[in-house]
């Protein structure tokens, strides 16, 4: 049976200390496709540290922002990666 290479102890440590990924709803409030950034206004994502806010994320991928349009109300997942926050997940709430 083969066995998964061991995590060395600081990428153990670094998996440990980076904040997960955090679902939260919100409403979008700008889109600017062509940078692949969404501004969108949420409430409290304690996960994260951040108070409720209007804040422009990066989408990766930018095609996330397919199909969305300003006033949507979504669902959406937010992480921090290489130090700024990113929507790596978002969706129309129905």
């Amino acid at each position: 049976m083969l066995r998964p290479p061991a995590l060395s102890l600081l990428a153990a440590l670094a998996l440990l200390a980076a904040p997960a990924a955090q679902a939260a709803e919100g409403v979008v409030r700008k889109l600017q496709p062509a940078q692949a950034k969404v501004t969108l206004a949420h409430g409290e994502i304690k996960e994260l540290g951040m108070p409720a806010m209007t804040m422009a994320y990066r989408a990766r991928p930018p095609s996330l922002l397919d199909g969305l349009a300003v006033g949507d109300r979504v669902e959406f997942t937010a992480e921090k990666v290489d130090g700024q926050y990113v929507v790596t997940a978002i969706r129309k709430k129905r």
